[in-house]
């Protein structure tokens, strides 16, 4: 799969906030994608995945050549995206078993050999997650931790094997030990498949777990600079006033209006 984002365009409400974004991302590679609060980066995956939040304004994105931007968010998965949240939602009343059968018959609907060793696929993924067999039939997500919600998203994306996924800083509000888990769920699909992702984090820690091919860094609305480990490292060092001067950014100015 190979993923052409062009010049993508987008706001909320009156609030401009991708202004011109390029990047090139495809199956077989790890992307990630840092940079300050504020910059798009959550915009950036939410739009990829049609969020009516948020109002694309130019540009567009081409998946193997087809522009999705007009497609629905179902639409965009069956091709092979997946988004893992920032902060997954709680379905009550829907079972992780069922959410979970029901989503992987119509990823792999011609599959027949998947269909019978779903239930096998899938304890097996839940022991590999570190998940309890009991949740298959606990509400998707409620009542879960942080931890274990992040786990379950990791858990639907090795059970779905899409082709790409974006990682909306999935380590946020991870222990270690919950982190070194989620790490081993998506080293784990990009071992044994052409799997490629685009992680979305502000902390190096995940990075040393998941080695990402490419670096790439947002500041107000636009990929600045790219790189390898060595931009990582880099931040770490010297913090984004560093960014900020290599590339000449000044700060925007922000029109407050008192408040009544």
């Amino acid at each position: 799969m190979n993923i052409e984002i062009k010049n993508l365009q987008a706001r909320i409400e009156d609030t401009e906030i991708l202004k011109g974004v390029d990047l090139s991302l495809k199956s077989g590679e790890v992307h990630a994608l840092m940079g300050p609060n504020g910059s798009g980066k959550s915009t950036l995956s939410n739009v990829m995945f049609g969020s009516e939040t948020y109002e694309v304004t130019g540009g567009e994105i081409l998946v193997d050549g087809q522009n999705i931007l007009e497609m629905d968010t179902h639409e965009r998965a069956q091709l092979g995206l997946f988004l893992a949240f920032q902060y997954p939602v709680e379905i009550p009343g829907v079972t992780v078993g069922r959410f979970l059968k029901r989503a992987s018959e119509i990823r792999f609907e011609n599959d027949d050999a998947r269909k019978k060793s779903f239930v096998k696929n899938l304890r097996a993924n839940m022991t590999y997650m570190d998940i309890d067999q009991q949740f298959i039939n606990r509400y998707l997500n409620e009542g879960f931790s942080g931890g274990e919600k992040k786990r379950m998203e990791i858990l639907q994306m090795l059970m779905l094997e899409p082709q790409f996924a974006i990682l909306d800083e999935t380590d946020s509000g991870l222990d270690i030990d919950a982190l070194k888990i989620v790490a081993q769920g998506v080293n784990k699909l990009r071992n044994e498949t052409d799997f490629g992702a685009l992680v979305i984090t502000h902390y190096q820690r995940i990075l040393d777990h998941i080695k990402p091919d490419y670096v790439h860094i947002m500041y107000q609305g636009k990929i600045v600079t790219s790189g390898g480990q060595e931009l990582v490292e880099q931040l770490e060092a010297k913090g984004y006033d560093w960014v900020k001067k290599q590339h000449g950014i000044q700060e925007e100015e922000r029109n407050e209006q008192p408040a009544s």
